[in-house]
């Protein structure tokens, strides 16, 4: 993989979404902030500690690697044939396009607007919500790579590491993490 590439590349927020309550979909707002070590202001996902309610039944004591959801619009794209899904619905926070967010390696840094900065901590882990929410819909979003090795496609999982407004239109850089690379998880 050519992580250079990936990490000369900027791309730009489309949409800024949450939700103060454990919904699937989140709303889109004109903007959202961004609380360095706790995620998004207003966000049912805000906090030091898990909040997504599975986590929270097992060990609640967890540290949030969830705080910021991300999907990239070019996935969006991919699934309007079959599905109408947009910007929020399927529970991200932030929406982007130009960046391939599923090929970043763990630890990188996005700078998104004037002051926000977020660590990617790893991929987004779809659950049945996602069928509940358009059936068939998660079978759209896993794929298998020629070993067969699942490839989750429902976007990234992030911690803030500094505050920040975040508005859709704002730009999102790149700083890849020191080598090795290693390749994304599930979070």
């Amino acid at each position: 993989m050519n992580y250079e590439k990936i990490g000369s590349a900027s791309g730009i927020v489309i949409a800024v979404s949450k939700s103060d309550k454990h919904t699937f979909s989140k709303e889109n707002c004109s903007s959202i902030k961004l609380l360095k070590g706790l995620g998004v202001e207003g966000d049912a996902h805000l906090g030091k500690t898990v909040k997504h309610r599975s986590r929270v039944a097992s060990n609640p004591n967890q540290p949030n690697l969830r705080q910021v959801h991300l999907i990239h619009s070019e996935l969006l794209d991919e699934l309007k044939d079959s599905f109408n899904v947009t910007a929020g619905q399927m529970g991200e926070n932030i929406t982007t396009q130009g960046i391939d967010l599923l090929k970043l390696p763990r630890d990188t840094v996005l700078y998104i607007g004037e002051t926000g900065v977020i660590k990617v901590t790893g991929l987004r882990n779809p659950c049945i919500q996602i069928d509940q929410f358009k059936p068939g819909l998660m079978k759209a979003v896993l794929d298998r790579d020629k070993q067969g090795k699942l490839i989750r496609k429902a976007g990234i999982m992030s911690i803030v590491l500094e505050s920040g407004e975040v508005h859709p239109g704002d730009q999102v850089r790149i700083q890849l993490p020191p080598l090795p690379y290693r390749p994304l998880e599930r979070v």
